[in-house]
């Protein structure tokens, strides 16, 4: 069921997971950290009715569970609303036009608070001091690089012409205020910047502040807020006093240094998401939008959301079947592989059903339609990488537990260290020393918010992201870089991951008077005119092998059992072994064969010629050159390697033993390869590694959910990291990236922290001017930034530079 506040839908509602009970699920737009998750799920979880809040900040979406009898739907969504997220269509991936919108906004948002916050720098500069002089110098070429980069999409003339119109204004700004030109203004004009920065350019950050206050939450807004204000308000008292030394212009350069990090670190966390998500395409994809009925005698083309069930739908050779249903008339190979996980196609006739997404082969079909909308196959999947999504366990980093209780304590310290100085001065010398308890509680604020914390880890993925990338490996969620590492079981789905997924020969065996290249050209020269898979697999191998094949006439084919034909009079038989048998074909010979073959999983193809059995093909999937290397890689690592796959136990084993793999699982339907995956976990992390629709509930059931990236687009969805070349030896690879990338995020925390450790106490002193502190807090933000892109800058600048460009396609 889809619910709706318009025409525009905003979120799915379906049954609960117990009687009674309901579930809505959205997706959330303007998550930034693990604090944002917090927030919602506090805020939703305070609602009257609301039983279960899952929060996914990778995938943006939200799930509720709650009591419809005490609970609304629309107050839900509202609630998110007033926070100040966005709300969107869960079943809907934003395009690429919309999300370069908003990194675009985000960055010219940036752009503008720099601008604002260096020139207050340059204002509250001393007078010929050449830490000044050099914060001008640094001024303009940080305002002409980050203007040039983000409005470069407007052209490189327009965009020099402005960095460089900015860059000079800010010179002559200082200039003025080095030569005492501007006099008593200064602080007015620091103001005046901060103001513009606070309720301006900054106002989306005070709506989500006021929002969480007014449910009693504290989160990274609330102490932005509480900084900026403070700020604010120091500044506007020294304008009230007037007294000479007292840091007027400081204070509202604070404020507006505090919000430009904020700004930053939004615009980082933008960067890292949508860069990682932009590779995958829509999750409905393989449904068509038009399906064609035939009503009334008539055959008509309709949106495939308005075909019901008992509609007769035509689809035609090479077409993907848009319903699930069942064929009344005609016969064809099914393409299910995409679907199924199934690697050869599968004949369906009068009275087989038939699943919407697989691709029809050369015949035409007329299935009556069984299950539609929600009931589909193809939706009940999704719904199961939807609710997989939404209930996915994030992984907390030690700095996700501690943003959670690290406000709070922000605050309490500030509002000690202000009543402390205004309070022990008092009753010492008979005044509060007011400027020094303002300094002491915003320095402490600005000491203290999280902006170094709050970065540490996308900077770690931003390095990890482009290093992956470098080796055709997309890491899409920050989870990835961090479960990777720790998993002990890694599953392989079989066709399509450990397999080339596409049939091909694998044996042959002549009988009688032909050799196996004679039996090999005649069975090509009969299939030669055939569109089948199977067909095109033998000619290919014919022509693999550079055989000349026989003039055969006379085609006849029986649909769905073999073909007949003429070679130099005689009649040639090739097909099935029933086909053959029903034509009173001898196949003692080869029976023992046969049964091997087909134990194996594989098709086989008899041939006959003049009534005598000639000999057997046999076709089927093959292990793909670098899977047995990279099984072994991973079991040197200490990994328990598992094969689960829907096909037959003996075909599933002997594949896994020509990779190196000792378990199989084996004859798994696809909604219980999730089930399978939990059994696991309850042992240990599990990565799932597949490419079907099939694998798709798993890949998102398991701690990590790798998909191939020549898979279907919604296993790629609802995977953590998507393997973009066809080569099993990346998966080793990118778990020694995962190693690395969390090495380089705890260094970067530890920094971070350190930093607040140290800073705090300090500035909880009072002897700290709070400009210092800000410059402190760069400092610490800066070697963060060294460490996180130690010779690997052109990550973080490439993935700036590609702001408003045109989306890149993978390979």
């Amino acid at each position: 069921m889809i619910a709706t506040a318009s025409t525009e839908r905003f979120w799915t509602e379906e049954p609960g997971s117990r009687p009674g009970r309901r579930k809505i699920r959205t997706r959330i737009g303007g998550l930034h950290c693990s604090l944002c998750t917090g927030t919602i799920e506090q805020a939703l979880g305070r609602l009257p009715g609301v039983e279960k809040v899952a929060v996914s900040l990778t995938h943006e979406q939200a799930l509720v569970e709650f009591d419809p009898d005490r609970a609304d739907p629309a107050r839900l969504i509202q609630t998110l609303r007033d926070i100040g997220y966005t709300i969107s269509d869960p079943t809907r991936l934003r395009s690429f036009e919309e999300e370069e919108r908003d990194l675009v906004r985000e960055a010219r948002r940036f752009v503008a608070a720099v601008c604002l916050s260096l020139a207050s720098l340059a204002l509250i500069a001393r007078t010929g001091s050449a830490w000044g002089l050099a914060l001008a110098a640094l001024m303009f070429a940080t305002l002409t690089g980050f203007v040039f980069i983000v409005l470069r999409p407007s052209g490189r003339l327009i965009a020099s012409a402005v960095a460089a119109g900015l860059g000079i204004l800010t010179m002559i700004l200082f200039g003025l205020h080095a030569t005492g030109a501007l006099g008593s203004i200064t602080p007015w004009i620091t103001a005046l910047f901060a103001i513009i920065l606070v309720f301006a350019v900054a106002r989306h950050i005070q709506v989500m502040a006021f929002q969480a206050l007014r449910r009693g939450i504290l989160n990274q807004h609330v102490l932005l807020e509480i900084g900026a204000f403070a700020g604010l308000a120091g500044g506007a008292i020294g304008l009230a006093i007037n007294q000479p030394g007292y840091p007027t212009a400081s204070f509202f350069a604070v404020a507006t240094m505090v919000c430009t990090y904020h700004i930053f670190s939004e615009w980082l966390s933008l960067i890292v998401k949508t860069r990682s998500s932009q590779a995958v395409k829509r999750l409905l994809d393989l449904q068509p939008e038009l399906a064609r009925v035939v009503r009334d005698g008539a055959e008509i083309e309709i949106p495939a959301s308005d075909v019901v069930i008992g509609d007769l739908a035509r689809i035609r050779p090479g077409e993907r079947i848009p319903v699930d249903g069942t064929v009344i008339d005609g016969r064809s190979a099914i393409d299910q592989a995409l679907v199924t996980g199934e690697p050869l196609p599968v004949e369906k006739a009068v009275g087989d059903a038939v699943v919407g997404g697989a691709i029809n082969g050369t015949g035409t079909l007329l299935v009556r339609v069984t299950a539609i909308g929600e009931e589909s196959f193809l939706r009940r999947v999704i719904r199961q990488v939807e609710d997989a999504r939404a209930l996915k366990p994030g992984v907390l980093h030690l700095v996700d537990r501690l943003l959670r209780v690290y406000t709070p304590i922000v605050l309490a310290i500030a509002t000690g260290a202000l009543i402390l100085w205004l309070l022990v001065p008092t009753l010492v010398i008979g005044h509060p020393l007011v400027d020094r308890a303002v300094f002491a509680a915003l320095t402490v604020l600005v000491m203290g918010y999280p902006c170094a914390v709050g970065i540490s880890a996308p900077l770690s993925i931003v390095r990890g992201a482009g290093e992956a990338a470098d080796r055709g490996i997309l890491m899409r969620t920050g989870e990835a870089f961090q479960t990777f590492r720790q998993v002990s079981h890694v599953v392989l789905d079989k066709t399509g991951t450990l397999t080339e997924g596409k049939p091909v020969l694998q044996a042959i065996r002549a009988v009688g008077r032909l050799d196996e290249a004679s039996l090999l050209g005649l069975v090509a020269a009969v299939e030669a005119g055939s569109e089948h898979p199977l067909a095109r697999a033998i000619v290919g191998a014919a022509f693999e092998r550079e055989l000349d094949l026989p003039a055969v006439a006379e085609f006849q084919a029986t649909p769905g059992k073999g073909i007949s034909a003429r070679h130099h009079g005689a009649e040639v038989l090739v097909g099935s072994p029933t086909f053959l048998r029903e034509s009173g074909i001898d196949l003692s010979p080869v029976e023992a064969d046969i049964r091997t073959e087909q134990e194996a999983g594989r098709t086989v193809i008899v041939a006959a010629e003049n009534g005598t059995l000639t000999g057997l093909l046999a076709l089927g999937d093959r292990l793909k050159p670098d899977a047995a290397d990279a099984i072994n890689t991973l079991r040197a690592a200490g990994l328990n390697v598992i094969m689960l796959t829907g096909d037959n136990a003996s075909a599933a084993k002997k594949i896994a033993a020509s990779a190196g793999i000792e378990t199989v699982i084996a004859e798994v339907l696809p909604q219980d390869k999730a089930a399978a995956i939990r059994d696991l976990q309850r042992n240990g992390k599990v990565a799932m590694v597949g490419d079907g629709i099939n694998d798709a509930p798993a890949l998102m059931q398991a701690d990590v959910g790798i998909a191939m990236g020549s898979g279907t687009d919604i296993a790629i969805e609802a995977a953590d990291i998507v393997i973009m070349r066809p080569e099993l030896a990346l998966l080793p690879q990118a778990r020694v990236i995962s190693v690395r990338s969390y090495r380089k995020m705890v260094q970067n925390v530890a920094l971070a922290f350190c930093f607040n450790g140290v800073g705090i106490p300090l500035a909880a002193t009072g002897l700290i001017n709070p400009v210092w502190a800000m410059i402190a807090m760069a400092a610490s933000v800066t070697l963060i930034f060294i460490n996180s892109l130690h010779g690997r800058a052109s990550l973080f600048l490439g993935a700036v530079g590609g702001v408003g460009a045109a989306p890149a396609m993978p390979i």
